[in-house]
């Protein structure tokens, strides 16, 4: 087990946290799931934060997730679920096709305008906008791919959750362990 280096202690707080590191982002997601299930808030769950959240607190020198996994400093983030990752892409596409359409409307909102001449419009005015949103729609997703190969490729995906009572920390653990976590333990402390 890796000792931890309290840097700062006024950025932690007492309530304990498990923490697993996970080679796949699979096995990592199931164990959030599992973790969610047996009733842990996803505000108790968090993620080593990004590249440039690391780059930021640590200089340029690359940290692998066993130097990070009981460093009180490490930038943390957010779990975000596929479905959320969808709803973004879906609101994305959603929002160049409305407004594409919405702009041709405009155009022909005259009184000589045909319903036949407006359809047009919408489609021809809702199609770049489409094909726009799609394309940001799917760099949102690559980035989220290419965060978790990031991560796996400089030791792993990197787990934290706070546990408030013994009872948690048993829970929390045997779910990081059945999800194939290694180096999974618990250390005494949190960041808030």
């Amino acid at each position: 087990m890796t000792q931890h280096r309290v840097t700062h202690p006024d950025r932690y707080i007492d309530v304990p946290e498990a923490v697993g590191v996970f080679d796949s982002a699979e096995s990592l997601k199931s164990a959030i799931y599992d973790l969610m299930m047996a009733g842990f808030s996803r505000y108790d769950i968090s993620l080593l934060g990004g590249r440039e959240a690391l780059e930021e607190r640590f200089g340029t020198h690359w940290w692998t997730a066993a130097e990070l996994e009981d460093e009180p400093d490490a930038p943390r983030a957010a779990f975000v679920s596929e479905e959320a990752i969808g709803e973004l892409e879906g609101g994305i596409v959603g929002g160049f096709l409305f407004l594409g359409s919405a702009i041709a409307m405009t155009v022909l909102l005259t009184p000589a305008s045909t319903l036949l001449g407006s359809i047009a419009a919408v489609a021809i005015g809702g199609t770049p906008g489409a094909v726009i949103g799609t394309l940001l729609a799917r760099r949102v997703g690559r980035h989220h791919r290419d965060y978790y190969a990031e991560q796996v490729r400089h030791g792993g995906l990197l787990l934290w959750v706070r546990t408030s009572t013994h009872e948690k920390e048993r829970v929390a653990t045997r779910i990081l362990k059945a999800h194939s976590g290694r180096d999974v333990h618990v250390h005494g402390w949190s960041k808030p």
